[in-house]
């Protein structure tokens, strides 16, 4: 078991981190918790938002390193395994931007910020993050960006490292670039709360990054990276 755990107290530790630095910021300055949608509270809108990235995280180092180490999934639903891992992953990783929006939406007009501005920024966050979604699908492929190379080790490990599009110029283009695009409700709407909670997604991920993906990315591809 140790293996499946590996680097995980430290992706504890900057998840407890990261939630005390939004639980300071939302308790120490106004704003976050202004207004409400379809007659539901901000709070509650924020709590679902920050609970989505954490569930999609944890349920992808769940699946990524029990499939790798001990192929529970494929022993559990055979050639069906990764099929139905990617269901859940996909709906797990759309609730992210779905949760910002509607966060966005309840506690808009909170960001005392130009709209105009607000646009204008939302388009230039726009650009890299189109840019990382053209490449994905024109180069690198959804299975891989779900992970299908924990599923199919042996068929993965004869593909090729994707050098083109923006992975030309970032070996982590869908964590640098993919994730501009939670920023963009909080400036559309103007909303503190969206905004911060898109810096929390920002920041989270590069954690699932080093403390669970890096360690299995150097067990599946060893030197070939």
């Amino acid at each position: 078991m140790k293996e499946i755990f590996k680097g995980q107290i430290f992706n504890y530790f900057i998840l407890y981190f990261l939630l005390a630095g939004v639980y300071q910021i939302v308790a120490n300055f106004s704003g976050f918790l202004d207004g409400s949608l379809w007659g539901i509270e901000t709070k509650i809108w924020f709590f679902i938002a920050i609970c989505s990235p954490i569930v999609h995280q944890f349920f992808v180092w769940f699946c990524w390193r029990f499939e790798l180490h001990r192929s529970l999934l494929t022993k559990a639903f055979g050639s069906k395994a990764f099929g139905l891992y990617k269901i859940d992953f996909t709906i797990l990783i759309l609730s992210r931007p779905v949760s910002v929006v509607l966060l966005a939406l309840s506690n808009q007009d909170s960001l005392h910020l130009n709209h105009s501005l607000g646009y204008a920024i939302s388009i230039l966050l726009a650009i890299p993050a189109i840019y990382l979604f053209y490449s994905v699908v024109n180069y690198f492929g959804f299975d891989r960006a779900w992970g299908v190379d924990h599923f199919k080790t042996e068929e993965a490990i004869k593909l090729p490292m994707v050098k083109e599009g923006i992975f030309k110029y970032s070996r982590n283009g869908m964590y640098a670039f993919g994730f501009l695009i939670l920023y963009l409700p909080g400036f559309i709407w103007l909303s503190k709360s969206a905004i911060l909670l898109a810096i929390f997604n920002h920041l989270y991920i590069w954690s699932h990054y080093y403390f669970t993906e890096k360690s299995d990315m150097n067990i599946i591809y060893g030197e070939k990276q």
